[in-house]
Protein backbone atom coordinates (compact mmCIF):
# COMPACT_ATOMS: atom_id res chain seq x y z
CA UNK A 1 0.00 0.00 0.00
CA UNK A 2 2.88 2.31 0.80
CA UNK A 3 4.41 1.66 -2.64
CA UNK A 4 1.15 2.68 -4.35
CA UNK A 5 1.19 5.98 -2.50
CA UNK A 6 4.64 6.73 -3.91
CA UNK A 7 3.34 6.55 -7.50
CA UNK A 8 3.36 10.02 -9.06
CA UNK A 9 1.04 11.33 -11.72
CA UNK A 10 -2.64 10.65 -12.16
CA UNK A 11 -3.26 7.26 -10.55
CA UNK A 12 -6.48 6.78 -12.46
CA UNK A 13 -4.53 6.95 -15.72
CA UNK A 14 -2.02 4.48 -14.34
CA UNK A 15 -4.94 2.18 -13.57
CA UNK A 16 -6.39 2.64 -17.07
CA UNK A 17 -3.05 1.75 -18.64
CA UNK A 18 -2.77 -1.42 -16.53
CA UNK A 19 -6.32 -2.49 -17.44
CA UNK A 20 -5.74 -1.79 -21.14
CA UNK A 21 -2.53 -3.82 -20.97
CA UNK A 22 -4.39 -6.77 -19.44
CA UNK A 23 -7.06 -6.49 -22.13
CA UNK A 24 -4.29 -6.35 -24.72
CA UNK A 25 -2.52 -9.49 -23.52
CA UNK A 26 -5.72 -11.53 -23.42
CA UNK A 27 -7.02 -10.27 -26.77
CA UNK A 28 -3.69 -10.53 -28.61
CA UNK A 29 -3.13 -14.07 -27.32
CA UNK A 30 -6.50 -15.15 -28.66
CA UNK A 31 -6.48 -13.13 -31.90
CA UNK A 32 -2.93 -14.12 -32.90
CA UNK A 33 -3.20 -17.82 -32.09
CA UNK A 34 -4.10 -18.79 -35.65
CA UNK A 35 -1.26 -16.68 -37.03
CA UNK A 36 1.19 -18.20 -34.57
CA UNK A 37 -0.01 -21.72 -35.29
CA UNK A 38 0.57 -21.27 -39.00
CA UNK A 39 3.78 -19.23 -39.00
CA UNK A 40 5.49 -20.40 -35.79
CA UNK A 41 5.01 -24.12 -36.06
CA UNK A 42 2.18 -24.39 -33.55
CA UNK A 43 3.83 -22.19 -30.91
CA UNK A 44 0.69 -20.21 -30.03
CA UNK A 45 2.46 -18.49 -27.11
CA UNK A 46 5.05 -16.84 -29.35
CA UNK A 47 3.16 -13.59 -29.96
CA UNK A 48 1.86 -13.52 -26.39
CA UNK A 49 5.41 -13.57 -25.00
CA UNK A 50 6.65 -11.07 -27.58
CA UNK A 51 3.77 -8.68 -26.98
CA UNK A 52 4.10 -9.05 -23.22
CA UNK A 53 7.77 -8.01 -23.42
CA UNK A 54 6.81 -5.04 -25.61
CA UNK A 55 4.19 -3.93 -23.07
CA UNK A 56 6.63 -4.28 -20.15
CA UNK A 57 9.20 -2.17 -21.96
CA UNK A 58 6.44 0.30 -22.83
CA UNK A 59 5.50 0.64 -19.17
CA UNK A 60 9.17 1.23 -18.39
CA UNK A 61 9.36 3.99 -21.00
CA UNK A 62 6.18 5.48 -19.59
CA UNK A 63 7.65 5.53 -16.09
CA UNK A 64 10.93 7.09 -17.23
CA UNK A 65 9.12 9.73 -19.31
CA UNK A 66 6.81 10.71 -16.47
CA UNK A 67 9.86 11.45 -14.30
CA UNK A 68 11.01 14.15 -16.73
CA UNK A 69 9.69 17.67 -15.95
CA UNK A 70 7.27 18.32 -18.80
CA UNK A 71 8.67 21.78 -19.63
CA UNK A 72 11.74 20.06 -21.06
CA UNK A 73 9.51 18.69 -23.82
CA UNK A 74 9.10 22.23 -25.16
CA UNK A 75 12.76 22.65 -26.11
CA UNK A 76 12.99 19.01 -27.15
CA UNK A 77 10.15 19.53 -29.64
CA UNK A 78 12.09 22.31 -31.37
CA UNK A 79 15.01 19.96 -31.97
CA UNK A 80 12.61 17.13 -32.73
CA UNK A 81 11.04 18.97 -35.66
CA UNK A 82 14.46 19.17 -37.32
CA UNK A 83 14.58 15.38 -37.05
CA UNK A 84 10.94 14.48 -37.76
CA UNK A 85 10.46 16.41 -41.01
CA UNK A 86 13.56 15.03 -42.81
CA UNK A 87 12.71 11.57 -41.46
CA UNK A 88 9.21 11.79 -42.93
CA UNK A 89 10.67 12.90 -46.27
CA UNK A 90 13.14 10.00 -46.19
CA UNK A 91 10.31 7.56 -45.39
CA UNK A 92 8.24 8.88 -48.27
CA UNK A 93 11.12 8.46 -50.72
CA UNK A 94 13.03 5.44 -49.44
CA UNK A 95 11.05 3.88 -46.61
CA UNK A 96 10.09 0.22 -46.40
CA UNK A 97 6.91 -0.38 -48.40
CA UNK A 98 3.95 -2.51 -47.28
CA UNK A 99 0.86 -2.61 -49.54
CA UNK A 100 2.24 0.29 -51.61
CA UNK A 101 2.54 2.40 -48.44
CA UNK A 102 5.99 3.64 -47.46
CA UNK A 103 5.45 4.08 -43.72
CA UNK A 104 8.33 2.20 -42.15
CA UNK A 105 11.95 3.10 -41.46
CA UNK A 106 14.51 0.40 -40.80
CA UNK A 107 17.00 1.15 -38.03
CA UNK A 108 20.41 -0.21 -39.09
CA UNK A 109 22.31 -2.77 -37.02
CA UNK A 110 19.39 -3.64 -34.72
CA UNK A 111 17.04 -4.54 -37.62
CA UNK A 112 14.05 -2.76 -36.03
CA UNK A 113 11.42 -0.89 -38.02
CA UNK A 114 9.12 1.89 -36.88
CA UNK A 115 6.59 4.24 -38.41
CA UNK A 116 8.09 7.70 -38.66
CA UNK A 117 4.57 9.16 -38.46
CA UNK A 118 4.28 7.92 -34.84
CA UNK A 119 7.37 9.91 -33.88
CA UNK A 120 6.38 12.96 -35.94
CA UNK A 121 2.89 13.01 -34.44
CA UNK A 122 4.21 13.16 -30.89
CA UNK A 123 6.82 15.80 -31.71
CA UNK A 124 4.30 17.93 -33.60
CA UNK A 125 1.84 17.99 -30.68
CA UNK A 126 4.60 19.18 -28.35
CA UNK A 127 5.81 21.74 -30.92
CA UNK A 128 2.27 23.03 -31.44
CA UNK A 129 1.90 23.45 -27.68
CA UNK A 130 5.14 25.42 -27.66
CA UNK A 131 4.01 27.68 -30.52
CA UNK A 132 0.59 28.30 -28.97
CA UNK A 133 2.35 29.56 -25.86
CA UNK A 134 5.18 31.56 -27.45
CA UNK A 135 2.92 33.14 -30.11
CA UNK A 136 -0.06 33.73 -27.79
CA UNK A 137 0.18 37.51 -28.20
CA UNK A 138 0.18 37.25 -32.02
CA UNK A 139 -2.66 34.80 -32.61
CA UNK A 140 -4.90 37.55 -33.99
CA UNK A 141 -2.30 38.32 -36.64
CA UNK A 142 -2.70 35.98 -39.63
CA UNK A 143 0.87 36.23 -40.92
CA UNK A 144 2.85 36.47 -37.67
CA UNK A 145 0.66 34.19 -35.59
CA UNK A 146 -1.76 31.84 -37.33
CA UNK A 147 0.43 31.15 -40.36
CA UNK A 148 3.33 30.23 -38.07
CA UNK A 149 1.08 27.60 -36.50
CA UNK A 150 -0.22 26.36 -39.82
CA UNK A 151 3.11 25.76 -41.57
CA UNK A 152 4.41 22.87 -39.41
CA UNK A 153 0.98 21.21 -39.35
CA UNK A 154 0.64 21.44 -43.12
CA UNK A 155 4.20 20.26 -43.71
CA UNK A 156 3.89 17.18 -41.49
CA UNK A 157 0.46 16.26 -42.86
CA UNK A 158 1.60 16.62 -46.48
CA UNK A 159 4.54 14.29 -45.86
CA UNK A 160 2.34 11.70 -44.14
CA UNK A 161 -0.77 11.75 -46.33
CA UNK A 162 0.59 9.88 -49.40
CA UNK A 163 1.23 6.74 -47.33
CA UNK A 164 -1.17 7.19 -44.42
CA UNK A 165 -4.27 9.22 -45.20
CA UNK A 166 -6.11 8.48 -41.93
CA UNK A 167 -3.13 9.41 -39.75
CA UNK A 168 -2.75 12.75 -41.53
CA UNK A 169 -6.44 13.53 -40.94
CA UNK A 170 -6.12 12.47 -37.30
CA UNK A 171 -3.13 14.77 -36.76
CA UNK A 172 -4.94 17.64 -38.47
CA UNK A 173 -8.02 17.17 -36.24
CA UNK A 174 -5.98 17.10 -33.03
CA UNK A 175 -4.01 20.21 -34.00
CA UNK A 176 -7.33 21.91 -34.81
CA UNK A 177 -8.58 21.13 -31.29
CA UNK A 178 -5.31 22.43 -29.81
CA UNK A 179 -5.71 25.70 -31.73
CA UNK A 180 -9.26 26.02 -30.46
CA UNK A 181 -8.12 25.51 -26.87
CA UNK A 182 -5.26 27.95 -27.52
CA UNK A 183 -7.86 30.62 -28.42
CA UNK A 184 -6.98 30.99 -32.07
CA UNK A 185 -9.67 33.31 -33.57
CA UNK A 186 -12.73 31.45 -34.83
CA UNK A 187 -12.52 33.17 -38.22
CA UNK A 188 -9.12 31.55 -38.78
CA UNK A 189 -10.33 28.17 -37.53
CA UNK A 190 -13.39 28.34 -39.78
CA UNK A 191 -11.19 29.02 -42.80
CA UNK A 192 -8.88 26.18 -41.76
CA UNK A 193 -11.82 23.76 -41.52
CA UNK A 194 -12.98 24.72 -45.02
CA UNK A 195 -9.42 24.35 -46.34
CA UNK A 196 -9.14 20.91 -44.75
CA UNK A 197 -12.38 19.71 -46.33
CA UNK A 198 -11.30 21.04 -49.75
CA UNK A 199 -7.94 19.27 -49.50
CA UNK A 200 -9.60 15.95 -48.56
CA UNK A 201 -12.03 16.21 -51.47
CA UNK A 202 -9.19 17.14 -53.82
CA UNK A 203 -7.16 14.10 -52.76
CA UNK A 204 -10.17 11.83 -53.29
CA UNK A 205 -10.77 13.31 -56.74
CA UNK A 206 -7.14 12.60 -57.59
CA UNK A 207 -7.61 9.04 -56.40
CA UNK A 208 -10.72 8.69 -58.52
CA UNK A 209 -9.54 10.20 -61.79
CA UNK A 210 -5.71 10.13 -61.61
CA UNK A 211 -4.77 7.31 -59.22
CA UNK A 212 -1.23 7.04 -60.58
CA UNK A 213 -0.30 10.42 -59.09
CA UNK A 214 -0.56 9.07 -55.55
CA UNK A 215 -0.05 5.28 -55.15
CA UNK A 216 -2.46 4.89 -52.23
CA UNK A 217 -5.16 7.24 -53.52
CA UNK A 218 -7.07 4.48 -55.32
CA UNK A 219 -7.17 2.48 -52.07
CA UNK A 220 -8.68 5.44 -50.18
CA UNK A 221 -11.42 5.86 -52.77
CA UNK A 222 -12.11 2.11 -52.87
CA UNK A 223 -12.52 1.89 -49.10
CA UNK A 224 -14.85 4.88 -48.96
CA UNK A 225 -16.94 3.60 -51.88
CA UNK A 226 -17.19 0.13 -50.33
CA UNK A 227 -18.32 1.67 -47.06
CA UNK A 228 -20.86 4.02 -48.63
CA UNK A 229 -22.23 1.36 -51.00
CA UNK A 230 -22.20 -1.38 -48.34
CA UNK A 231 -20.44 -3.65 -50.84
CA UNK A 232 -20.06 -6.91 -48.93
CA UNK A 233 -18.00 -8.62 -51.62
CA UNK A 234 -15.31 -5.94 -51.74
CA UNK A 235 -15.32 -5.07 -48.03
CA UNK A 236 -14.36 -8.45 -46.64
CA UNK A 237 -12.66 -7.11 -43.49
CA UNK A 238 -15.61 -4.99 -42.40
CA UNK A 239 -18.04 -7.83 -43.07
CA UNK A 240 -16.06 -10.34 -40.98
CA UNK A 241 -15.80 -7.75 -38.22
CA UNK A 242 -19.58 -7.35 -38.14
CA UNK A 243 -20.01 -11.12 -37.92
CA UNK A 244 -17.66 -11.24 -34.94
CA UNK A 245 -19.62 -8.50 -33.18
CA UNK A 246 -23.02 -10.00 -34.00
CA UNK A 247 -22.08 -13.44 -32.69
CA UNK A 248 -20.58 -12.03 -29.49
CA UNK A 249 -23.94 -11.11 -28.02
CA UNK A 250 -24.25 -9.46 -24.62
CA UNK A 251 -21.85 -11.64 -22.62
CA UNK A 252 -19.59 -12.95 -25.40
CA UNK A 253 -18.28 -16.41 -26.20
CA UNK A 254 -15.74 -16.21 -23.32
CA UNK A 255 -11.97 -15.60 -23.64
CA UNK A 256 -10.19 -17.63 -26.30
CA UNK A 257 -13.41 -18.82 -27.95
CA UNK A 258 -13.36 -16.53 -30.99
CA UNK A 259 -14.05 -18.13 -34.36
CA UNK A 260 -13.75 -15.04 -36.55
CA UNK A 261 -10.05 -14.69 -35.68
CA UNK A 262 -9.56 -17.43 -38.28
CA UNK A 263 -11.18 -15.34 -41.02
CA UNK A 264 -10.63 -11.70 -40.04
CA UNK A 265 -7.40 -10.16 -41.41
CA UNK A 266 -5.48 -8.09 -38.84
CA UNK A 267 -7.61 -9.49 -36.03
CA UNK A 268 -4.78 -8.76 -33.59
CA UNK A 269 -4.29 -5.13 -34.65
CA UNK A 270 -6.76 -3.10 -36.74
CA UNK A 271 -9.82 -5.20 -35.85
CA UNK A 272 -8.96 -6.33 -32.34
CA UNK A 273 -12.01 -4.51 -30.96
CA UNK A 274 -14.28 -6.87 -32.93
CA UNK A 275 -12.52 -9.89 -31.39
CA UNK A 276 -12.90 -8.35 -27.91
CA UNK A 277 -16.66 -7.96 -28.41
CA UNK A 278 -16.92 -11.49 -29.81
CA UNK A 279 -15.22 -12.96 -26.74
CA UNK A 280 -16.30 -10.54 -24.01
CA UNK A 281 -19.59 -9.38 -25.46
CA UNK A 282 -21.24 -6.01 -25.36
CA UNK A 283 -20.23 -5.70 -21.70
CA UNK A 284 -16.54 -6.06 -22.55
CA UNK A 285 -16.76 -3.60 -25.44
CA UNK A 286 -18.64 -1.06 -23.30
CA UNK A 287 -16.07 -1.41 -20.52
CA UNK A 288 -13.25 -0.73 -22.99
CA UNK A 289 -15.05 2.38 -24.28
CA UNK A 290 -15.52 3.48 -20.67
CA UNK A 291 -11.77 3.23 -20.10
CA UNK A 292 -11.04 5.53 -23.04
CA UNK A 293 -13.76 7.97 -21.99
CA UNK A 294 -12.26 8.04 -18.49
CA UNK A 295 -8.87 8.72 -20.06
CA UNK A 296 -10.44 11.63 -21.95
CA UNK A 297 -11.97 13.01 -18.75
CA UNK A 298 -8.75 12.69 -16.73
CA UNK A 299 -6.68 14.16 -19.58
CA UNK A 300 -8.94 17.21 -19.77
CA UNK A 301 -8.76 17.50 -15.98
CA UNK A 302 -4.95 17.46 -16.13
CA UNK A 303 -5.03 20.17 -18.82
CA UNK A 304 -7.32 22.35 -16.72
CA UNK A 305 -5.10 21.98 -13.65
CA UNK A 306 -1.75 22.42 -15.41
CA UNK A 307 0.40 25.16 -13.91
CA UNK A 308 1.65 26.44 -17.28
CA UNK A 309 -0.04 27.12 -20.65
CA UNK A 310 2.39 24.76 -22.41
CA UNK A 311 1.15 21.97 -20.15
CA UNK A 312 -2.46 22.84 -20.97
CA UNK A 313 -1.90 22.59 -24.72
CA UNK A 314 0.35 19.52 -24.54
CA UNK A 315 -2.12 17.61 -22.35
CA UNK A 316 -4.90 18.53 -24.78
CA UNK A 317 -2.97 17.28 -27.80
CA UNK A 318 -1.89 13.99 -26.23
CA UNK A 319 -5.31 13.23 -24.74
CA UNK A 320 -7.34 13.94 -27.87
CA UNK A 321 -4.74 12.19 -30.04
CA UNK A 322 -5.09 8.95 -28.07
CA UNK A 323 -8.87 9.08 -27.72
CA UNK A 324 -9.53 10.11 -31.34
CA UNK A 325 -7.41 7.20 -32.54
CA UNK A 326 -9.25 4.77 -30.24
CA UNK A 327 -12.67 6.02 -31.35
CA UNK A 328 -11.66 5.81 -35.02
CA UNK A 329 -10.47 2.23 -34.60
CA UNK A 330 -13.65 1.16 -32.80
CA UNK A 331 -15.87 3.00 -35.29
CA UNK A 332 -14.32 1.03 -38.15
CA UNK A 333 -14.75 -2.26 -36.27
CA UNK A 334 -18.49 -1.70 -35.72
CA UNK A 335 -19.10 -0.46 -39.27
CA UNK A 336 -19.41 3.27 -38.59
CA UNK A 337 -16.54 4.23 -40.86
CA UNK A 338 -14.39 2.98 -43.75
CA UNK A 339 -11.33 0.85 -43.06
CA UNK A 340 -8.44 3.06 -41.98
CA UNK A 341 -5.67 0.88 -40.56
CA UNK A 342 -5.59 2.74 -37.24
CA UNK A 343 -4.67 0.54 -34.28
CA UNK A 344 -6.31 0.58 -30.84
CA UNK A 345 -3.88 2.40 -28.50
CA UNK A 346 -2.29 0.17 -25.83
CA UNK A 347 -4.44 -2.79 -26.94
CA UNK A 348 -3.53 -3.76 -30.52
CA UNK A 349 -0.45 -5.88 -31.06
CA UNK A 350 2.48 -3.77 -32.11
CA UNK A 351 6.06 -2.86 -31.42
CA UNK A 352 7.32 0.68 -31.63
CA UNK A 353 3.74 2.01 -31.90
CA UNK A 354 3.10 0.72 -28.37
CA UNK A 355 6.28 2.40 -27.18
CA UNK A 356 5.41 5.77 -28.71
CA UNK A 357 1.95 5.53 -27.14
CA UNK A 358 3.59 4.74 -23.79
CA UNK A 359 5.87 7.75 -24.11
CA UNK A 360 2.92 10.02 -24.89
CA UNK A 361 1.03 8.77 -21.81
CA UNK A 362 4.23 9.30 -19.80
CA UNK A 363 4.30 12.92 -20.98
CA UNK A 364 0.69 13.33 -19.84
CA UNK A 365 1.57 11.84 -16.46
CA UNK A 366 4.54 14.20 -16.22
CA UNK A 367 2.17 17.17 -16.46
CA UNK A 368 -0.04 15.61 -13.80
CA UNK A 369 2.96 14.81 -11.61
CA UNK A 370 4.20 18.39 -11.74
CA UNK A 371 0.73 19.66 -10.81
CA UNK A 372 0.66 17.30 -7.81
CA UNK A 373 4.07 18.59 -6.70
CA UNK A 374 2.87 22.20 -6.87
CA UNK A 375 -0.27 21.33 -4.90
CA UNK A 376 1.75 19.49 -2.24
CA UNK A 377 4.11 22.44 -1.94
CA UNK A 378 1.22 24.88 -1.57
CA UNK A 379 -0.40 22.67 1.05
CA UNK A 380 2.82 22.58 3.05
CA UNK A 381 3.25 26.34 2.81
CA UNK A 382 -0.37 27.00 3.73
CA UNK A 383 -0.19 24.50 6.57
CA UNK A 384 2.98 26.08 7.96
CA UNK A 385 1.44 29.56 7.75
CA UNK A 386 -1.65 28.36 9.60
CA UNK A 387 0.50 26.87 12.39
CA UNK A 388 2.41 30.14 12.77
CA UNK A 389 -0.82 32.17 12.96
CA UNK A 390 -2.30 29.80 15.54
CA UNK A 391 0.88 29.95 17.61
CA UNK A 392 0.87 33.77 17.55
CA UNK A 393 -2.78 33.87 18.58
CA UNK A 394 -2.07 31.53 21.49
CA UNK A 395 0.81 33.68 22.69
CA UNK A 396 -1.35 36.82 22.52
CA UNK A 397 -4.11 35.11 24.51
Amino acid sequence: MEDIRKIRGDRVIWGIVILLSVFSLLAVYSASSSLAFGSKGGNTEFYLIKHGMILILGLGLMYLTHKIPYRYFSKASLLGMYIAVPLLAFTLLSGSSVNEAKRWVLIPWINLTFQSSDLAKLILFAFMARLLYTKRALLNDFRKGFLVLLIPVGLVCMLIVPANFSTAILIFMVCFVMMFVGRVPLKFLGGLAVLGIIMILLLLLIGKHAPNLIPRAATWVSRIENFSDNDKENDYQAEQSKIAIATGGFFGKLPGKSTQRNFLPSAYSDFIFAIIIEEYGLLGGAFLILLYMTLLFRGIRIALQADHPFGVYLATGITFGLVFQAMLNMAVAVGLGPVTGQTLPMVSMGGTSVWFTSISVGMLLSISRNTETEESYNQVVEGTATEVINEEQTQEA
